[in-house]
């Protein structure tokens, strides 16, 4: 992975997510509650405090530890012990399925699309949508172009979209995938 992503809107954290599979998959796990800048900042907010990233000592360390890695000021999530806790099993789920691989996922066995979306439902953390976000993302900024693929994303994977964060390169598309998420939310709130 070498292409720059830009979802934290931190030079130095978004470095990490372009070289980091592990860090992209965490942080759209973290993404859910608040504003989606911080949920990217977070592995590299999590390798500042464990003074490095790797899934096996994600996945190693005691609940407790890790608990505290999240909750340190600022926190890393509004929930840091549940999401600590996700973050977790998240990475267990990648050292068993994957000996640790996260790229594993959309490479191993040359999947196409649909397989790929399984492989992301499967993962701890991950439903549906998230799955379809993450495989959009892939496709859209990271090159990852299984058969299939757009189909298998659904609407996230719409050329020219601009939904979530597999569209956002920079503060103008933020702003755009905002606005559309706004927009989205007033139309369910006026039909309900």
């Amino acid at each position: 992975m070498s292409p720059k992503l830009c979802l934290a809107q931190d030079q130095e954290a978004d470095e990490l997510l372009s070289e980091s599979p592990l860090a992209l998959l965490l942080g759209m796990l973290l993404d859910q509650q608040i504003p989606m800048e911080k949920a990217f900042k977070g592995p590299k907010d999590i390798a500042d405090r464990m003074g490095g990233f790797d899934v096996r000592r994600i996945a190693e360390a005691g609940e407790e530890e890790f608990a505290a890695v999240m909750a340190r000021t600022p926190a890393i999530h509004r929930f840091p012990g549940s999401m600590g806790k996700r973050l977790q099993a998240l990475a267990r789920y990648l050292v068993e399925h994957y000996d640790g691989d996260p790229e594993a996922i959309w490479t191993r066995d040359e999947p196409d699309g649909k397989t790929v979306l399984k492989r992301l439902k499967e993962l701890p953390g991950y439903g549906d949508q998230k799955a379809r976000i993450f495989l959009a993302l892939l496709g859209k900024q990271l090159g990852v172009r299984p058969e299939g693929w757009r189909e298998a994303a659904g609407a996230y994977g719409e050329e020219g979209s601009r939904r979530s964060v597999a569209d956002v390169r920079d503060k103008v598309t933020l702003a755009e995938v905002r606005e559309f998420k706004k927009a989205a939310k007033a139309a369910a709130k006026e039909s309900s």
